[in-house]
């Protein structure tokens, strides 16, 4: 079975996570320091803490619609609270799927867990969180930001770099494991 925890850059105060969007939506939220009329808050938002997850997701910001990545500091106590929200987007096994489901069309948060990923898309053999972000959910993620920052630049030197096989992984955001103790929230999203 594939580890799944949070793994991510975080201090004392707030953790990383990333989004990839266009330029008008990630441009308006650089220059606000939030997100505004471009941010649609009728659709679900995913966020990701694992960089070279996000980097699967968007293709290195080559992807139509997601030419820019973002990253966006969080306070931990914004993030935790998501955590606290949130319901597996499938059912883990043992869970009784009626419930799961009436549970899952309430709740404001999903969390899915996919395949890690290496600096060229290949499994590392554990699994990355992302969120999906809705409702009143969002009151909490939009409230919890601290700082957004644009990575794409970095983005495009490190791809041409892992391109032209001269990257070195050193360079890329050093993520570590985030503790997730409540016990409650580790049995909910299957963490192990």
């Amino acid at each position: 079975m594939e580890q799944r925890e949070v793994y991510a850059q975080y201090d004392a105060q707030t953790i990383r996570v990333y989004q990839a969007y266009k330029p008008a939506i990630a441009l308006e939220a650089l220059r606000l320091q939030t997100f505004g009329e471009s941010f649609s808050r009728s659709r679900m938002t995913w966020i990701k803490p694992s960089f070279l997850w996000m980097m699967y997701r968007c293709g290195w910001c080559e992807k139509p619609d997601q030419e820019m990545t973002i990253a966006l500091d969080l306070r931990r106590e914004a993030f935790e609270e998501l955590l606290r929200l949130a319901v597996l987007s499938h059912p883990a096994d043992g869970t009784d799927p009626a419930l799961w489901k009436q549970t899952l069309a309430t709740s404001p948060v999903r969390v899915q867990w996919d395949p890690e990923r290496d600096p060229n898309g290949e499994p590392i053999g554990r699994r990355a969180i992302q969120m999906g972000i809705r409702d009143k959910a969002l009151d909490v993620f939009l409230g919890g930001i601290v700082r957004i920052e644009d990575m794409t630049p970095l983005v495009k030197q490190w791809n041409a770099q892992r391109l032209a096989g001269t990257l070195d992984v050193a360079e890329l955001p050093q993520e570590r494991l985030y503790p997730v103790m409540d016990e409650t929230v580790r049995d909910r999203l299957a963490m192990r």
